[in-house]
């Protein structure tokens, strides 16, 4: 007769000795990498189990990927801090938790004043086995036509509010520091060619991603 595998109970928290922490279901954490040159992994906790001892605990978790350990790679608007929501659960052991991080949503990312080391955004969910994103399409802006990047310097047309790269519009990211107001090339009047940028950010504003904008 087989022998019955020992039973396991759901725990609602556990705490990683090694760091402090206590971890529940729905929490981001960073998980020990395969190779110790490699970056953490990150992976939201779905769900937490031990044996009946209490010992022996497990992680059931939903990786984030890297854009660069995505099928496309990196790509020009991916943010250095951007992940990915897969489709890849796997076990883990509880104890190869290295910390707890906050995957915000891309809006709220934006309106950080400042980002920490364990802050991360997400606004794609990928299939790991065809390499396809959901959303298919979001937002585009300026001339080049590329998804926000909240790295980036942009500045703010004042007529159509549409946002563009200093570089796209034969700008140094200096001289768009300096300027007070912005009109593009389609908005510009002789009178508000005089006038020149407004409104610069790096991170900052709800109108980043209008319903109306072009979208690839």
């Amino acid at each position: 007769m087989a022998k019955a595998k020992p039973a396991r109970r759901t725990l609602d928290s556990y705490t990683v000795k090694h760091i402090g922490k206590t971890i529940r279901p729905g929490d981001c954490v960073l998980m020990r990498p395969s190779e110790s040159s490699k970056p953490s992994y990150v992976a939201r906790v779905e769900k937490i189990e031990a044996d009946s001892r209490g010992a022996n605990v497990k992680a059931h978790v939903r990786w984030y990927y890297r854009p660069e350990e995505s099928i496309g790679g990196r790509r020009q608007f991916h943010g250095s801090k951007e992940l990915f929501l897969s489709d890849h659960f796997d076990i883990q052991s509880a104890d190869t938790i290295e910390g707890k991080c906050t995957v915000h949503s891309f809006k709220s990312y934006t309106k950080l004043d400042a980002v920490g080391n364990d802050d991360f955004f997400c606004r794609f969910e990928y299939n790991s086995s065809t390499g396809a994103f959901n959303p298919d399409r979001v937002a585009v802006y300026c001339k080049c036509e590329m998804p926000y990047n909240p790295d980036d310097l942009m500045v703010q047309c004042e007529g159509c509010s549409d946002w563009f790269h200093p570089t796209c519009i034969d700008m140094t990211p200096e001289e768009a520091k300096r300027l007070d107001h912005f009109y593009c090339h389609n908005c510009s009047s002789e009178d508000q060619k005089k006038l020149q940028n407004s409104h610069v950010s790096t991170r900052h504003a709800d109108t980043k991603v209008d319903a109306k904008r072009r979208r690839r």
